[in-house]
């Protein structure tokens, strides 16, 4: 029996299941009791039983199972909440469903004056790329902009291509790429900072929309068991923390979060000012904003990821992606994010832009000294073998994505044969970097993919995707070496993400004197690993507090 100190009878006392505890024993109880939104007991169940008083509310698991709530570590939920809002593509599977849900959304919206969402997979197109003749097809003359799973492409239809003003005779802006037709016409893709061409056109919504966004993310994130998270990018303009903050002074955030306010490369060090503002103005109990995201480079998929060789069979020899800092400008943002008292987060997918990292922070380590910042690499999809163990001497964290780590189309098709065999082995390493002793968190990175801790711990623990009824057989675990247990799996989505959080000593498990944030599957996740996907939540609760009930 583990307790915590306590005047008074529970509130709650969670009985006739099993409970994992997570942390670093984990341990199985089948009682668990919570005293003003706290875990103040958890152990055998008739231990726990005998702490209730008469006012105390008794709930029957009728067999369940109860983990620690799942944080986040790395997603977007004001985009997401928005998305779920407009053309949501994020399920169509198949080209013929993309045109459906397309042609529905667009009849069903006539008076929007926009076709705005997003959510296609890439490898439902040619080589990657939608074309703007079959958008035209599916939204008639209005304007339309859907990104893709990843956010680092935009499909625009012609409507959309005139009103930017974009032609054959569009230089690519910085950082960016307009996809062409074979005589020098735009295609009706827009990769990375190309998308902006389009999107700064886009008319604004509300601050009313906004927030209504983000509470409908926040539902949808509790009904997955989901308590709280970071996110990964925080705009400015517009201003999401306002958007945060407005929700959480009327009462409605009941998630527990982190901002990870966005960077804007070209306004270099003169940003510190508004991101300290940001900080002193819209922190809240239970909201902060202390974190900083810095873009490195692309993605594998369309070659605009940072890499330290250039890509395989690609016609432009030479080409190694994009990356949006030099070393110099890198050391000396990130140096000074470091003395500000920010951490960073920073997207990093190609291997050169890990390495740009972890160099960027022992600079900053050697200027500042061990600031306890927690500063962490996102995505790490390509990483060099001689950097997996840089990781812990430096305090670096791992934020890993672990849903594209499996064969699949957008893996087979679009990446492996422009990685090479060598560097396509050094892909989302979750397993090496475990062993090497640096702190692993998970997140989803959503709406760039399923926000659900099921699926991705499935493929965590597995490297092969979630099946799908009537889908064919499954293929090959990916990079067998690289898969987690499910222990440490659980532990990086709960105990790790807390940790990026600064936040373990209050989260991110279910051990006496910590919130009462957890979730109850209808079954036991740890007696089928190869299955994990097949639970379901029950319930989710924080601070004791049923936030959503199946």
């Amino acid at each position: 029996m583990i307790t915590a100190a306590a005047t008074r009878p529970p509130d709650t006392v969670l009985l006739g299941g099993r409970v994992w505890t997570g942390g670093a024993v984990g341990a199985l109880v089948t009682g668990l009791a919570v005293t003003d939104g706290v875990v103040t007991a958890a152990g055998p169940e008739a231990a726990v039983r005998a702490l209730a008083g008469p006012g105390t509310e008794r709930v029957s698991l009728d067999g369940r199972f109860v983990v620690p709530g799942f944080i986040d570590a790395h997603i977007h939920a004001i985009k997401g909440g928005m998305e779920r809002r407009q053309c949501d593509l994020l399920a169509a599977t198949t080209l013929p469903e993309v045109r459906a849900t397309v042609s529905r959304y667009t009849a069903g919206h006539p008076d929007e004056p926009w076709v705005l969402g997003g959510g296609w997979s890439m490898d439902l197109f040619p080589g990657g790329i939608p074309s703007a003749r079959l958008l035209d097809e599916l939204t008639g003359d209005r304007p339309a902009l859907l990104y893709s799973r990843d956010h680092h492409t935009a499909w625009v239809n012609s409507a959309a291509l005139r009103v930017a003003g974009i032609d054959a005779a569009t230089p690519d802006p910085p950082g960016g790429r307009i996809e062409r037709e074979p005589d020098g016409t735009p295609g009706g893709a827009l990769q990375e900072r190309a998308m902006f061409l389009v999107s700064r056109l886009v008319p604004a919504p509300s601050r009313a929309e906004h927030v209504e966004g983000l509470r409908e993310a926040q539902r949808y994130l509790h009904g997955l068991g989901v308590v709280g998270w970071q996110d990964a990018k925080v705009l400015h303009r517009p201003a999401d923390a306002e958007v945060y903050a407005a929700l959480a002074d009327e009462g409605g955030l009941t998630a527990r979060v982190v901002g990870a306010q966005w960077w804007e490369p070209e306004d270099g060090l003169d940003q510190l000012d508004r991101l300290r503002a940001v900080r002193a103005a819209h922190n809240r109990p239970g909201l902060r904003f202390d974190s900083v995201k810095l873009m490195l480079d692309g993605v594998c998929e369309t070659h605009t990821a940072a890499m330290l060789a250039p890509y395989d069979n690609l016609p432009e020899p030479g080409r190694r992606g994009i990356a949006y800092y030099d070393q110099e400008t890198l050391d000396r943002t990130v140096t000074a994010l470091d003395a500000a008292g920010f951490q960073v987060h920073f997207h990093t997918v190609g291997d050169a832009a890990v390495r740009q990292a972890l160099d960027a922070v022992a600079h900053a380590r050697r200027a500042n000294g061990d600031s306890g910042l927690r500063h962490h690499l996102a995505h790490i999809q390509v990483v060099h073998p001689e950097d997996v163990g840089r990781f812990r001497p430096l305090g670096v964290a791992a934020n890993a994505q672990p849903l594209w780590a499996r064969h699949e189309p957008q893996m087979t098709e679009l990446t492996i044969p422009y990685l090479g065999t060598e560097r396509s082995g050094w892909q989302y390493p979750f397993g090496s970097l475990v062993r090497s002793g640096a702190v692993i968190a998970i997140g989803s990175d959503w709406p760039v993919s399923t926000p659900d801790p099921l699926a991705l711990l499935h493929v965590a623990v597995n490297r092969t995707p979630v099946p799908r009824p009537g889908g064919p057989d499954g293929p090959d675990v990916f990079l067998p070496a690289e898969r987690l247990s499910l222990k440490d799996a659980m532990n990086a989505y709960q105990m790790g993400s807390a940790y990026l959080n600064h936040a373990e000593d209050r989260h991110g498990s279910l051990e006496p004197g910590k919130q009462a944030d957890l979730v109850v599957l209808d079954r036991d996740p740890f007696a089928a690993p190869d299955s994990v996907w097949r639970a379901g939540v029950v319930e989710t609760r924080v601070a004791g507090r049923v936030v959503f009930s199946r």
